[in-house]
């Protein structure tokens, strides 16, 4: 599967266009890697346990558009985003979109 965030692919036509295609997840870390995180807040740095959560919620909206994609029968995404937000202290909503076409 093909995934771009631009409007086209290069050095390829969109032959058809599929539609519209989303994944999406919502993620949280357990109190243990809460409790380390809020620690690491007071010392400053990165926030290992947040980026590894994101990171993980990022892969599976992606790999859920992708599936929505092959059952369209697209080749390609086009127009990818990801879009996040808080759902609630410590847990967040990841969104992957875009545009399922064929291209050759």
């Amino acid at each position: 599967m093909i995934i771009v965030t631009t409007d086209h692919v290069p050095g390829k036509e969109v032959v058809e266009l599929k539609g519209f295609v989303k994944g999406s997840t919502v993620q949280s870390k357990h109190i243990g890697k809460d409790i380390l995180a809020g620690l690491r807040t007071i010392v400053g740095g990165e926030i290992t346990e947040y980026s590894e959560m994101m990171n993980e919620a990022r892969q599976k909206a992606i790999a859920r558009m992708v599936e929505d994609a092959q059952q369209k029968g697209a080749n390609a995404i086009i127009a990818v985003r990801l879009q996040t937000s808080a759902i609630m202290q410590n847990v967040s909503e990841i969104i992957a979109y875009g545009t399922a076409v064929i291209v050759e």
